[in-house]
């Protein structure tokens, strides 16, 4: 068959632009296009996400491609400064261009909907629309990236008595949009997740009265440590990369990195997860400790519910310029632990009684893990590997719904890691978002859904999709290493598009044991999350910290490549992995493929 195109990326942030860059410049020649609805490039460092002040969390060095450094001179940034949003933006501007991909990217143009092609051959239709017209158009691709993520569809409910509150009410992805709440005289900060605390610091450094609310019957205020942490005051993203300290993370996958001995020793013996126990407790007493949570109580009303053992990425950092607890004592800002029952003509109602006056309210409310465009025919998600609804009984390319083999997989996990079976409770009143008295979401937010379920956390493991190889996800596991993760997995998916993984999924759709097997191991690390990271992974998409580097050496594994990089076995277990590491990665590859 004849496609428009051999490569469609969906999305033009880090992911997209990674996976774009590696199929263009492994795979040169191939007919390829980015497709992104913001105005600019750059995910959710596109220009019109960005607001004055705001920062990475990672420092400068950690936080970019391994091909294409951020170098000071260049970008304009010091050595252990956070980065500027204007930076990073200008950075994957650069990136696109420097290897070629800047005119494949079509900003302003939505993926509405994306029809498979049942056939060996495979492909898709898609439908596109242009951001500011009303008409669509039709292109084929015989491969489909998907490289939206899980911060581009946001989570806004309705507030009860919102149509009567007559001010600002927006959620926080378009707080650039509202830079002039600033100048009012109070406003409403409504969830304690890294961008409310972004725009509690944002608005009380202007001057402005907040009243910060937080859910007493949600999971609490977020983790949020200095950039160095821990007696020898390292940072957060490169102590989370050093092989030995991630020996004390329960981890599925963790026999990648060759460990599996002292692995084996943290997490199947009691005096192991004794040593876990304490290594996780020194680094959560530590934070809690340098913010000193408990000197003063409206900061102890920040101190996290949740075990830090059991947090993912909503763990932050504090990159501002000012002291943030400092303003937290002011009378700038009043925190509220409680409910919010109705909102009022100018006014906040919490279910305790208590009301403020507002001039503006912002929500920090999360995103929706669904992804952004519809896929056809009717019930493809179930072979895709995408969430969709609970059921049980469900026909066996369901694999998300396979409910005795999720049992299986737990009875694994828990043997494995027993220490997971002491599962944290953070708020013995916790009630999901979405059933919260005071507001109303449509019924899709409130039905359960699934997990994603990718092999890798990248491709369908499904002969629909393997035997076809036109689909992959990119940006969909999150860690503190994101950008590498990019880079790597973008390289992935090159090869197992062009058919050169050294372990192939997709040779395993004629072998039934093979198919088995891989269908278990993909269900098992997507189940993992539920155990491991509840409150985070849970149902929606992978998330972890400590986990990052031996996912790094599974994907390497299955490009051939040997992943352990550095120069001798006490460096190898005790030196931080960084983007410094995968630097000739793509070279090492291609070696690799002129030699078979």
């Amino acid at each position: 068959m004849n496609y428009d195109y051999d490569y469609v990326v969906v999305g033009a942030g880090f992911h997209g632009l990674a996976a774009a860059k590696q199929l263009h410049c492994t795979q040169p020649g191939c007919k390829l296009v980015v497709f992104d609805g913001q105005s600019t490039l750059g995910g959710k460092w596109a220009e019109s996400r960005l607001f004055p002040g705001v920062r990475s969390n990672n420092l400068l060095g950690t936080y970019e491609f391994p091909d294409f450094p951020m170098s000071s001179q260049r970008f304009n940034v010091k050595p252990g400064q956070h980065i500027p949003g204007e930076i990073i933006n200008a950075y994957l501007k650069a990136y696109a261009q420097e290897f070629g991909i800047i005119d494949f990217v079509q900003l302003e143009t939505r993926v509405l909907t994306a029809e498979h092609h049942d056939t060996a051959e495979g492909g898709w239709d898609l439908t596109i629309q242009p951001v500011h017209e009303e008409h669509t158009t039709k292109i084929s691709t015989h491969r489909l990236v998907i490289a939206t993520g899980l911060l581009s569809e946001p989570f806004m409910p309705k507030f009860n008595g919102q149509d009567k509150f007559d001010r600002k009410l927006f959620h926080s992805i378009d707080f650039p949009k509202n830079l002039d709440t600033l100048k009012a005289k109070t406003v409403t900060v409504f969830g304690a997740g890294k961008s409310g605390w972004d725009a509690v610091y944002k608005y009380a450094t202007a001057g402005v009265k907040v009243n910060w609310v937080i859910r007493s019957s949600g999971h609490g205020p977020v983790w949020m440590a200095p950039p160095y942490v821990t007696p020898f005051k390292k940072w957060i993203e490169k102590l989370a990369n050093i092989r030995f300290l991630t020996w004390f993370s329960p981890c599925i996958w963790g026999d990648a990195d060759g460990y599996q001995g002292i692995r084996s020793f943290y997490h199947r013996t009691w005096i192991g997860r004794f040593l876990v126990d304490r290594f996780w407790n020194i680094l959560s007493q530590d934070v809690i400790t340098l913010n000193k949570f408990d000197s003063h109580p409206d900061t102890a009303k920040l101190k996290p519910w949740l075990d830090v053992m059991f947090t993912g990425c909503t763990y932050s950092i504090l990159n501002y310029e000012q002291d943030f607890f400092e303003l937290v004592k002011s009378d700038r800002v009043d925190i509220h632990i409680g409910e919010i029952d109705h909102l009022s003509p100018g006014k906040v109602h919490l279910a305790d009684g208590t009301e403020f006056e507002s001039d503006a309210f912002l929500a920090n409310t999360g995103w929706t893990h669904l992804t952004p465009m519809k896929f056809l025919p009717e019930g493809i998600e179930k072979e895709l590997g995408i969430p969709h609804e609970v059921v049980d009984n469900a026909p066996s390319e369901d694999l998300a719904n396979q409910h005795a083999l999720i049992e299986r997989a737990d009875d694994e996990i828990l043997k494995r890691f027993p220490r997971l079976r002491a599962q944290p409770v953070w708020n013995k009143k916790f009630v999901p978002f979405v059933d919260q008295k005071g507001i109303s979401t449509e019924a899709m937010y409130r039905t359960p859904t699934t997990p994603y379920m990718l092999h890798r956390f990248l491709v369908p493991p499904s002969p629909r999709f393997l035997r076809p190889r036109d689909v992959a996800f990119i940006g969909l596991q999150t860690n503190f290493s994101n950008i590498i993760t990019a880079h790597i997995t973008g390289l992935w998916i090159s090869a197992y598009f062009s058919g050169k993984l050294a372990r192939d999924p997709a040779k395993a759709i004629d072998d039934e044991a093979a198919m088995e097997k891989l269908r278990y191991e993909t269900l098992l690390h997507n189940r993992f999350g539920r155990w491991r990271y509840p409150t985070e992974w849970g149902n929606k998409g992978p998330n972890f910290i400590f986990d990052a580097v031996p996912y790094f050496d599974l994907l390497q594994q299955d490009l051939g490549l040997n992943p352990f990089r550095k120069n001798g076995r006490l460096a190898e277990i005790t030196s931080s992995y960084g983007p410094e590491d995968y630097r000739n990665i793509n070279e090492e590859w291609m070696a690799l493929q002129r030699k078979t």
